[in-house]
């Protein structure tokens, strides 16, 4: 399996992988998690007056695949949100819909997180629905509340840094070793930078981060992350 690009830190006691993907990943029990595929969205804006290439579904399936390929993993944990609305589903061109389906069956265990845009995951695509779940120390819901072993998504964390005269703003993992909220993996999700009052409810103070790069992922401490104006 290839971690040359990645960043690994101890999460509540367990080996995580902040996965160039923007996909979290637990070796020790193959365990792949993933935030906010939000799939359709694109259609959805459409629905509302504001085009947007059609193309969001295919290029967060594109990524999830690679990553699957890549790791393998025995569990995949999508953390809600993971169809931009109840409609979805019924808007998913059926190429698309057979991918997703096909990469369902290739994973062992495929669990479906209720997010607050989809409470009720379609079922077409197989896999398991949960309001959260426990696997060892950790928890694996939506939106994050904060307690120790919570991995959660729900806030999109972005993080922006300056260095070398340039400054920088991308998609992240936010941590502090107790609790961790993952990127979002959609094509058009945007982001919430960390610096935000949303992240210190749940981590407290702002949380360290691990910034998504062309080619791997930076660990960044929170002392180094600027808020969006200064």
């Amino acid at each position: 399996m290839a971690f040359e690009d990645r960043s690994a830190w101890s999460l509540s006691g367990v080996e995580a992988i902040a996965d160039r993907s923007g996909a979290l990943y637990l070796p020790g029990e193959r365990v792949l998690a993933v935030a906010d595929l939000h799939f359709e969205k694109g259609s959805a804006f459409a629905a509302k007056g504001i085009f947007l290439p059609p193309y969001d579904t295919r290029a967060t399936l594109t990524r999830l695949a690679e990553v699957i390929a890549r790791l393998k993993p025995r569990t995949l944990i999508a953390l809600g949100d993971s169809f931009h609305d109840l409609g979805a589903d019924g808007r998913m061109d059926e190429a698309d819909a057979d991918t997703l389906a096909a990469l369902v069956r290739s994973v062992a265990d495929w669990v479906w997180i209720e997010g607050n845009h989809d409470p009720v995951p379609p079922p077409r695509f197989g896999g398991s629905i949960a309001g959260e779940l426990s696997l060892g120390p950790l928890t694996f819901r939506h939106e994050p509340a904060g307690g120790v072993g919570e991995v959660a998504g729900h806030l999109h964390p972005c993080a922006k840094v300056s260095g070398n005269g340039r400054t920088l703003r991308a998609r992240c993992f936010a941590s502090d070793g107790n609790r961790a909220v993952l990127p979002s993996f959609g094509a058009f999700t945007g982001g919430l930078n960390v610096r935000d009052a949303a992240f210190a409810k749940v981590f407290g103070c702002c949380p360290d981060a691990w910034v998504i790069g062309r080619r791997t992922v930076y660990p960044i401490a929170a002392r180094r992350l600027l808020p969006d104006r200064r």
